[in-house]
C-alpha cells in the first residue's frame, strides 16, 4: 500500500473513533467547556480522546475533499514559508488562507487552508515534501472537507 491515509466506512470501526470526532465537535462548537465535559457527553474516556484526537477526523458530506487545513511549525528564518507556498503551487493547489502567529523562540505556527479542486491529487506527497524542507519542524493535516 502506497498511501498513509485510508477512507473507511465508519460502520466497520469501533464506535469510539466516531465518539472522538463528536467530542472534538462539541469542543469546537462550545457545547462542551472542557475535554472532560466533552468525553462525558459522548461516553468515552479521556485517554481514548487524547490517543486518537489527532488521527481521526470527519470528511465532509460530499466525500470528495474540497479543502484541506494544514498546521505547521516553522523556524523563523527568511524563505521557509516561501518554500512551503512554492510546494503548494507545484502540486497545483490554491491557497485560501494563511494564518501565522508572531514568532516566539524563533519558531512560528502557521495554518494554511488550501483548495483541493484542480490540484493533482497528491496531498500526501505534498505533505511529505513539506516535512522534508529545511526549517520545517512539524507538519500536520488538521482536516479535509
Amino acid at each position: 500500500m502506497k498511501g498513509k491515509y485510508l477512507v473507511v466506512d465508519k460502520s466497520i470501526l469501533p464506535t469510539y473513533y466516531e465518539k472522538v470526532v463528536e467530542a472534538k465537535k462539541l469542543l469546537e462548537d462550545g457545547k462542551a467547556k472542557s475535554v472532560s465535559d466533552a468525553v462525558n457527553q459522548v461516553g468515552i474516556s479521556r485517554n481514548s480522546y487524547y490517543k486518537y484526537k489527532d488521527f481521526v477526523m470527519e470528511m465532509g458530506s460530499e466525500s470528495r475533499g474540497k479543502r484541506a487545513v494544514i498546521s505547521m511549525t516553522l523556524d523563523h528564518e527568511p524563505g521557509v514559508l516561501a518554500r512551503i507556498i512554492n510546494i503548494i503551487a507545484k502540486f497545483s493547489y490554491s491557497i485560501w488562507t494563511i494564518n501565522q502567529n508572531p514568532p516566539m523562540n524563533d519558531q512560528a505556527n502557521v495554518v494554511i487552508a488550501i483548495d483541493l479542486e484542480g490540484g493533482d491529487g497528491g496531498l500526501e506527497g505534498m505533505l511529505t515534501e513539506m516535512k522534508e524542507q529545511a526549517g520545517v519542524l512539524n507538519v500536520r493535516l488538521i482536516g479535509v472537507e
